[in-house]
């Protein structure tokens, strides 16, 4: 086996692994509406092997990420905190962080989003 071929087999391993086919693989295909096989190859031919080393801690961090970006979105703290200015940036990202956490530890996000806004409120009502 050339150094070639056992690159293409040590990347084949780490994109077939579980975790990898359950979180980005067969999700991301569905999305995509491709085949599970087609999106690995897209992957290895784009991906050097410290990005495919790395592929699911990425794809963990980035979850983190979103989530923060989500929570941004759905408690309109772009308009509160930018347009109007009744929130400052520093409190808004105190909020995200601490309701991205209770999410990531399992709570449901409808929830969270929920307790957010009454948090939000309260904010607001204590601006200056």
């Amino acid at each position: 086996m050339d150094d070639e071929a056992k690159l293409e087999l040590m990347k084949d391993r780490i994109v077939k692994t579980y975790v990898c086919q359950k979180d980005i693989i067969k999700p991301l295909s569905k999305d995509f509406d491709c085949t599970t096989e087609e999106l690995e190859h897209v992957f290895f031919d784009k991906l050097d092997m410290s990005q495919l080393l790395a592929f699911h801690a990425t794809f963990e961090t980035s979850q983190y990420e979103c989530l923060l970006k989500k929570l941004h979105a759905d408690l309109r703290l772009c308009w509160f905190i930018g347009t109007l200015e009744l929130i400052s940036k520093e409190d808004a990202d105190e909020l995200k962080e601490r309701l991205a956490q209770k999410i990531m530890d399992g709570q449901d996000y409808s929830d969270v989003l929920k307790e957010g806004q009454k948090e939000v409120f309260t904010l607001i009502k204590n601006s200056k």
